[in-house]
């Protein structure tokens, strides 16, 4: 939290977070545009941003996109602030997300997690079909090249897949794209979502960045938002400990 009022204290960077807020996914070239400073101040003051968790980074081919990660804000809102008023604040809050978010046609959804493993590791554990069956509930089946087909296979025995795709890009160890639809929209390219897994080693631990974009609608923006660190906090205890959480995440009833 000290870096995070470190971040926030500079008249910059907290510029560099309103850009972000108003459109998220910017290069580093875009926040040049509307700073008068250096590239080479405004990449310090990213890293400073970035250092605190208030802001992940996603490669997407040779551009770096930045994204306001508000989970630091929240924390001291719901600390300082909310606490005092959180009812009417909740609600307000609540209506200016999915306002903002059914306006943005920026990627639906970013998670960051870290993990105390090696970037092979994660990858096995993401694309192994013994390893996804362990934490995820379902087999990930592929042979992870690009261009071939990838199934989210339930584990009952029955070979029912509840997801299928392609896979787009394949650079183990750092990074996987696939798309995503239901079985009877595979042949619809304009029913398929994304998700980008990208996995940056940093001495001792993991950064793993999951996207996903191009969501159909609002219901699945908030499946994918309450799946998504459900499925992936199952993954870190498994490469942590060894086994997965005692029991399944997902299943936590929501308030």
């Amino acid at each position: 939290m000290d870096q995070v009022f470190k971040a926030l204290a500079d008249d910059t960077r907290r510029r560099l977070l309103d850009r972000l807020h108003e459109q998220n996914g910017q290069t580093l070239g875009e926040l040049c545009e509307r700073i008068a400073m250096t590239r080479q101040s405004v990449t310090q003051h990213l890293a400073v941003l970035e250092a605190a968790s208030l802001i992940s980074t996603v490669r997407r081919g040779r551009e770096k996109l930045h994204y306001l990660n508000p989970v630091p804000l929240h924390e001291i809102q719901e600390r300082w602030i909310d606490k005092f008023e959180r009812p009417r604040l909740r609600a307000l809050g609540d209506l200016k997300r999915r306002a903002e978010e059914a306006m943005s046609d920026q990627p639906s959804h970013v998670y960051v997690t870290y993990i105390a493993s090696t970037p092979e590791k994660v990858w096995d554990a993401l694309t192994d079909a013994d390893l996804t069956a362990v934490y995820w509930g379902h087999s990930n089946v592929s042979d992870w090249r690009p261009g071939s087909r990838w199934e989210h296979v339930r584990t009952d025995g029955s070979g029912i897949a509840d997801v299928v795709g392609t896979v787009v890009e394949s650079d183990r160890p750092t990074r996987l794209v696939t798309t995503w639809a239901a079985p009877a929209d595979e042949g619809d390219r304009g029913r398929h979502s994304r998700v980008t897994f990208d996995i940056r080693p940093h001495a001792d631990i993991v950064k793993l960045t999951v996207t996903h974009e191009d969501l159909n609608d609002e219901g699945e923006l908030q499946a994918i938002s309450s799946g998504w660190p459900a499925v992936l906090s199952n993954l870190k205890s498994l490469i942590e400990t060894g086994s997965p959480l005692p029991q399944e995440p997902w299943l936590v009833p929501g308030r």
